[in-house]
């Protein structure tokens, strides 16, 4: 779709993206924002002000949409919560209570800004409920491609907790009719998936084809776009003659990763020809090796288009940003969807899968040393970055979000 500006027709659509407050469910909106802009449409957010304004700049449109917890402070989760406890705990503390504060704010957003479409992250349902609520189509900002398949299928006990959750807020909301109870229970559909249209910042190249949503389901790849520079980076420590490697955990596992991060560094120093850059927001290096940079913040985008392998917790956003530049990896899985992510890298051959509560010098060691030698894993990582590159990104995601406008809005 040639887009607004090019087709110099219609008027511009109005586009409400709704957000969790969260970087990595944020930061592929930015790009998606971006290019919507860039075509003469019209692009507000719902959510925490603070957040988006410092991922999409200070003169994006904001609404502001409460948090939950106690006087909007963040909640936060026991570090060493795993397996089905930290998946309770998300939906029961933080994921519905979410959509809860959300649903005033973003019914707020629709007001003021009358959007023509929304776009809807899966861990921001509110926003689904209020467009349904105010028959607004909408689409599903999948920042995670691991819920595509439906990992919980395998727990069907589990899987079935989760949707009644989600039914319940539907019943809340004035949504939910028998009728809607039945189509939840047998069918793929709910609050995490539009009938519309589902963008999803991967490839089936990394994430595999999904069945159950090839009506709707559109893999973008990446949705990256240049970020504000950190000049206070120390881009003069980096040497040029020894390789470069990335380790991070993401900011909402900074909690739990300060052994992870230390058993990286001590790999890493073990191995003088190597040059670590380490993200360490929670300051858990105090004394890293000579060959090791620890900082809290990292532009990581920048740095990882300079690395030979990154090792990571397997978080979506950090896992494509390192593949989109051909990046090997190292994933030490801690919750939620990490682990089928990594696992989606360890199929596709770009990176090799450790136990995070395992994860040692010796085995960050064995791994890191084994995506760098063998050159199957460059290769694999180049191939999913070629996929990336041809999927569109976020220019991509602009020209399927247009194609639900109506049609004299945007002839293309």
């Amino acid at each position: 779709m040639a887009g607004l500006a090019a087709a110099g027709a219609g008027r511009p659509g109005r586009f409400l993206i709704v957000v969790p407050p969260l970087v990595g469910h944020i930061n592929p909106a930015v790009g998606v924002a971006r290019a919507l802009a860039a075509r003469g449409h019209h692009v507000a957010w719902a959510g925490h002000p603070e957040t988006i304004t410092g991922l999409a700049g200070p003169d994006a449109t904001v609404v502001a949409c409460a948090l939950p917890g106690r006087n909007g402070a963040p909640v936060q989760r026991p570090a060493d919560l795993r397996g089905p406890a930290a998946l309770k705990f998300l939906w029961e503390t933080f994921l519905i209570p979410l959509a809860e504060a959300m649903i005033p704010g973003v019914s707020a957003a629709v007001e003021a800004f009358e959007p023509d479409v929304m776009l809807v992250d899966q861990q921001a349902v509110a926003g689904a409920v209020v467009a349904m609520r105010a028959g607004i189509t909408w689409a599903t900002s999948a920042t995670t491609a691991a819920e595509l398949a439906n990992p919980l299928a395998a727990m069907p006990k589990v899987d079935a907790w989760v949707r009644e959750l989600l039914l319940d807020l539907e019943i809340r909301n004035g949504l939910a009719t028998t009728a809607d109870h039945q189509r939840y229970q047998n069918t793929y559909g709910d609050l995490r998936f539009s009938p519309q249209l589902v963008l999803a910042y991967s490839t089936a190249t990394l994430s595999g084809d999904v069945e159950a949503l090839h009506d709707r389901l559109r893999y973008v790849g990446p949705s990256i776009t240049t970020r504000p520079t950190d000049p206070a980076f120390p881009w003069h420590r980096l040497p040029t003659d020894r390789r470069l490697i990335f380790a991070g955990v993401g900011t909402a596992n900074a909690d739990a990763g300060g052994a992870f991060l230390t058993a990286c560094a001590e790999a890493i120093g073990a191995r003088p020809h190597l040059f670590g850059i380490i993200a360490d927001p929670a300051e858990a290096l105090t004394t890293p090796p000579d060959n090791v940079l620890a900082i809290a913040h990292v532009p990581q985008l920048d740095v990882l288009a300079r690395a030979a392998a990154a090792i990571c917790h397997a978080g979506q956003n950090t896992v494509c940003e390192a593949l989109y530049h051909g990046v090997p990896l190292v994933l030490a899985p801690i919750r939620d969807d990490q682990p089928v992510v990594a696992q989606q890298v360890a199929n596709a051959g770009a990176g090799v899968r450790i136990r995070f509560a395992r994860a040692g010098a010796a085995q960050v060691g064995a791994a890191l040393d084994q995506v760098l030698d063998e050159a199957r894993f460059a290769a694999a990582a180049r191939r999913v970055a070629d996929s990336f590159r041809a999927a569109g990104g976020a220019g991509a995601a602009a020209s399927y979000l247009e194609s639900l406008l109506p049609a004299w809005q945007v002839v293309g």
